[in-house]
């Protein structure tokens, strides 16, 4: 195909904590084409979730800032179309989803990713699918094999609504871990209770502490993942039995973690660490990221683990799919088509 010269994106000038009047100063600019470098690839964009790593790098408040003006995203899938120095030529064509942190952005017609964060897909997996196959599929992955590989016999989420709630659920049947799920409506217990599930609470319930640790005592719940932060972080880890760990990997709550008891942590050996995926990939190797992305590749083309999709929307409409996203955030992902 004949690369045009320029490609549509979405830029913004400056961060701000107002999501709001972040989204309303994005604009939807034609800018010059990126070449790729040194094992670079040069990717023609399909389809590009917003996650909420998104929202936090649009207000300023993610770990990762790229310089201004900028363009958001950090995740989709597409064709590559050109390879820098040092990519093989037979690439071009691949269709691949593909995961960077890097100065290049997602939310755009084209990007340049560096090879190595690019996992190449089989035919029969949807594009709708492919798009949001990195962020919480590996994350899920990631974390469950550290809860399998320690020895945890039972475990805690939050935010179990969510997509990583629902792969996490899934890895534990398999293994036969109970979960204890946490969510914020009734409904939601209902509707976790009518699939099968054994263990959920209510967070909202005034006797929710006590019932979580009478709950993670009986089950030996020494893992929890917390994509809140805030307080629940701390009255999560307050709950768990002797010698717990509790992996943070979001801050939905946009507050600081507290309400840990000390005494706790120093008499009770519990442990808090953060989860960050950038660095789990990165400690993975070649053959062992290949076999993890067939194996979850498999599990969705079987459909036994499926993305959740509220709406796609076109680039030119970001605005309308912001809105979206941030209004439902438990309903599915929001997808911008970038063809």
């Amino acid at each position: 195909m004949k690369i045009p010269e320029t490609m549509k994106a979405l830029i913004i000038d400056a961060y701000n904590s107002n999501l709001i009047r972040a989204m309303q100063a994005m604009k939807l600019m034609e800018i010059p084409m990126p070449q790729p470098d040194e094992n670079h690839v040069l990717i023609k964009i399909e389809l590009t979730p917003v996650n909420p790593s998104d929202i936090a790098f649009l207000r300023g408040g993610y770990n990762i800032s790229r310089p201004l003006p900028a363009i958001p995203g950090f995740e989709g899938t597409g064709k590559i179309v050109e390879t820098g120095s040092g990519v093989d030529k037979s690439f071009v064509g691949r269709r691949v989803s593909f995961f960077s942190q890097s100065e290049y952005g997602t939310w755009a017609e084209y990007t340049v990713i560096r090879l190595s964060d690019c996992i190449f897909l089989n035919n029969d997996l949807s594009v709708e699918q492919a798009s949001c196959l990195f962020v919480n599929p590996f994350t899920a992955r990631g974390m469950f094999d550290h809860i399998l590989t320690n020895g945890h016999q039972a475990l805690i989420q939050s935010a179990a609504m969510g997509q990583i709630g629902q792969f996490i659920r899934y890895f534990a049947r398999e293994s036969n871990l109970p979960v204890i799920n946490l969510v914020r409506k009734d409904v939601h217990v209902e509707m976790l209770q009518a699939e099968g599930e054994q263990f959920v609470l209510n967070m909202t319930n005034e006797k929710f502490q006590d019932d979580l640790a009478r709950m993670a005592t009986a089950l030996n719940a020494s893992a929890a993942l917390d994509a809140v932060g805030g307080e629940l972080t701390g009255k999560i880890l307050n709950a768990m039995p002797k010698g717990s760990e509790l992996i943070l990997y979001g801050g939905l709550s946009g507050i600081p973690v507290g309400q840990m008891d000390p005494l706790e942590i120093i008499f009770k050996n519990k442990v808090l660490w953060g989860f960050n995926l950038g660095d789990w990939l990165n400690d993975l190797s070649d053959i062992r990221l290949s076999k993890i992305s067939d194996e979850i590749q498999t599990l969705f083309i079987q459909k036994k683990l499926e993305t959740k999709i509220q709406q796609i929307f076109p680039l030119e409409n970001f605005y309308g799919g912001l809105r979206k996203y941030i209004s439902n955030m438990s309903g599915g992902k929001v997808l911008f088509q970038c063809e």
